[in-house]
């Protein structure tokens, strides 16, 4: 068993709050994988921050017309707050701007560099001449060399997850100006992953075959077969950690290289803070240091950061990576650019006082070995059909029972039947049963294990039915409430790492809050009684509520909004047809009319014939807008008819002229009309 724990996840990139997303892949499972070993009395430090450097940094100040410190200032204090709001439990939430970081990435550098660990190349890169700057990695947008797609960033195709040079795309283009970019040389210091391949061989190959994700494991041999090559760790950048080496004026540390030293200066706040020793936690090989993280992550925290503290010499490397895949939303890709997706701090706001509703949702739903769908029809069936109808469920039964019979004093019991022992034994069982699945991060799997206990507590008051039993056996009332109430009081303690807030209201209601009464996740299995005879608790809350259908379509037109907004952003506007002359327009003669009868032609899906006074005459104008308009609607509509039209047999009716209509981006047909009383039927529009 290790000394302790260093539990590190990933720094998100402060150009935007948190979604869903991050939750699932992420966060939601180190902080129960946190809790649980603060619950089971291991020394443990929970590791986290914001990476504020990196390109789409950058990007989003240029759009914003702001400098790259004001976005990371506004999105550190939101996404601080999101994830203390939602319950992430971390020791210290740090971000790589911070002094700490910069001394501490650059002391790294420098280590690496004075032991000889790096190799400095001059080589060409894509630099974009307008925009005066070289294109690092999201500056550049390509085809990928290895899936074909046409949007994959410099560094990396989020299509297929393959990691490359901004140089081996195909077509590649400013993501600045459009241009396309010439090559220019420049100097950089490189990590020469190929001198660790060996090690890493041997290490990941041969060492985590059995107890890494297949996953991760599979991601992490498909780069080590397809042979690894030296890696750049600074960058042409104004905004980072500048290269304290000779020859470094006007670069970066490169954000992959920094970010992960992020959780090294993280721990180092936390100690300086506490007065406690930073480096057992990095460098005692006592210390299992895992890295939760997202699939997309995976070669940078199980090839390249082992690989540089592999190079350095005194830190331990991570026991395990257990990184999740990717979960969609409503059966489409979450894109933050497109805004499809569900903001966590817009559903603290939505959703008060329902955390636990979002954290056991994701979890239920986490994809753990494939990508997975959040559908808000799920969110809300998780809520009402297992926390409301079974955990809640049975929790308001035994706390309105206990209080009815007993004035809320717990019962003496008399003799245990054989139910009442295997019951009993069940609850004993849980803590291993649910902490074996946690150790091995089936989170998905401990989360249902729970529930199981709340179902336990069902069927075991459904099958005793104390409300019929009190009437005729009062001592083996006493016994059936007893029993329900232990498992009550394990559902206390065993929640906390997945429903935090539920655990702390549950153990109020049962007023077990003090130490006295207070259980640790061992002693649910090794104490003779949970809840003694005799204790009170107090009166019963709800600890969930039924999530209605308006409120989950509320989210649904949101979402749809959303759809709808992307749609006319990226509808795309006819180019202009060539060019006429003024003779040429004065042809054209359109004149104001208004449709006086409509009739839609028979066996067609988009004609109606219309008569039409334009103000000369009353003729027939056959029009396809059918699908957009009932007969009965535009009658009366004032249009705008071109009357000089060649005539045209459409269904053996001539049409006489045509009504000008435009299409909106979603497709919807709308008359170009004159809207004004005082313009009548006949006057030319010119």
């Amino acid at each position: 068993m290790p000394k302790r724990y260093t539990i590190t996840t990933a720094l998100p990139y402060t150009n935007g709050p948190i979604h869903i997303g991050h939750l699932a892949g992420v966060y939601v499972p180190a902080d129960i994988y946190a809790r649980y070993l603060r619950l089971t009395g291991n020394d443990v430090i929970f590791i986290g921050g914001s990476d504020e450097h990196g390109v789409p940094i950058t990007i989003k100040a240029k759009n914003e017309g702001v400098s790259p410190q004001d976005i990371v200032d506004k999105y550190h204090v939101i996404i601080k707050k999101s994830f203390e709001d939602f319950g992430i439990t971390y020791d210290n939430y740090s971000r790589t701007s911070a002094p700490i970081h910069h001394e501490t990435a650059s002391e790294f550098f420098k280590t690496l560099n004075e032991k000889g660990e790096f190799i400095e190349e001059t080589s060409e890169q894509l630099y974009d001449a307008e925009a005066n700057q070289f294109l690092a990695d999201r500056f550049v947008i390509g085809t990928c060399p290895k899936c074909g797609n046409e949007e994959s960033y410099g560094d990396q195709c989020e299509n297929c997850g393959t990691s490359h040079n901004a140089t081996d795309l195909i077509n590649p283009k400013s993501a600045i100006t459009g241009n396309v970019p010439t090559l220019k040389e420049t100097k950089h210091w490189f990590l020469p992953l190929d001198k660790h391949e060996a090690f890493l061989k041997e290490w990941i190959l041969e060492g985590h075959k059995k107890d890494w994700k297949p996953n991760v494991y599979g991601q992490c041999k498909s780069w080590i077969d397809d042979g690894l090559r030296p890696r750049a760790v600074t960058r042409d950048l104004d905004w980072g950690i500048p290269v304290p080496a000779e020859g470094g004026e006007g670069k970066v540390l490169y954000v992959w290289f920094d970010a992960p030293i992020g959780y090294i200066s993280s721990t180092k706040e936390w100690a300086a803070r506490e007065g406690k020793d930073w480096e057992p936690y990095w460098k005692d090989k006592d210390t299992k240091l895992v890295h939760f993280i997202g699939k997309d992550n995976i070669v940078f925290h199980c090839i390249i950061f082992p690989a540089m503290l592999k190079a350095e010499g005194s830190y331990i490397l991570p026991e395990n990576v257990p990184a999740n895949e990717f979960l969609n939303l409503e059966g489409n890709k979450l894109s933050t650019s497109k805004n499809w997706a569900v903001w966590l701090p817009e559903y603290l706001e939505e959703f008060p006082g329902q955390q636990d509703v979002l954290r056991y949702a994701l979890n239920a739903n986490a994809p753990e070995t494939k990508d997975n769908d959040f559908t808000w029809k799920d969110f809300q069936a998780r809520n009402n059909n297992e926390l409301v109808a079974i955990f809640g469920n049975f929790i308001n039964r035994v706390v309105v029972l206990t209080n009815k019979y007993y004035e809320g004093i717990v019962p003496e019991p008399s003799d245990f039947n054989d139910v009442d022992e295997e019951t009993l034994a069940a609850i004993k069982a849980y803590p291993d049963v649910i902490a074996s699945s946690i150790e091995r991060y089936r989170f998905r799997e401990a989360g249902q294990e729970l529930m199981n206990l709340a179902r336990l507590g069902n069927k075991y008051l459904a099958d005793a039915e104390p409300w019929k039993v009190i009437k005729v056996d009062a001592d083996r009332t006493k016994t059936i409430m007893f029993v329900a109430l232990q498992i009550a009081s394990a559902l206390a303690t065993l929640s906390e790492p997945f429903l935090p807030f539920t655990s702390n209201k549950l153990k109020n209601i049962l007023n077990i809050t003090t130490d006295k009464v207070d259980t640790s996740w061992k002693e649910v299995s090794t104490k003779k009684e949970l809840l003694p005879a005799n204790h009170k608790i107090g009166k019963a809350e709800l600890l969930f509520s039924k999530i209605e259908d308006e409120t989950i379509q509320k989210q649904l037109d949101k979402l749809e909004a959303s759809k709808k907004a992307n749609e006319v952003a990226n509808a795309t506007v006819e180019p202009q047809k060539d060019t006429i002359t003024f003779e040429d327009f004065t042809k054209l003669d359109i004149r104001v009319g208004t449709i006086l009868e409509a009739e839609k032609m028979p066996k067609t899906k988009k004609l109606l014939k219309l008569k039409v006074d334009t103000g000369i005459d009353t003729r027939t104008i056959v029009s396809g807008i059918a699908e957009s308009f009932s007969a009965e609607e535009v009658i009366g509509k004032r249009v705008t008819v071109l009357v000089n039209l060649v005539p045209r047999a459409l269904r053996s009716v001539e049409s006489q002229g045509m009504i000008l209509m435009t299409e909106t981006p979603e497709g919807k047909l709308v008359f170009v009309n004159p809207d004004d009383a005082e313009v009548g039927n006949g006057l030319q529009i010119s």
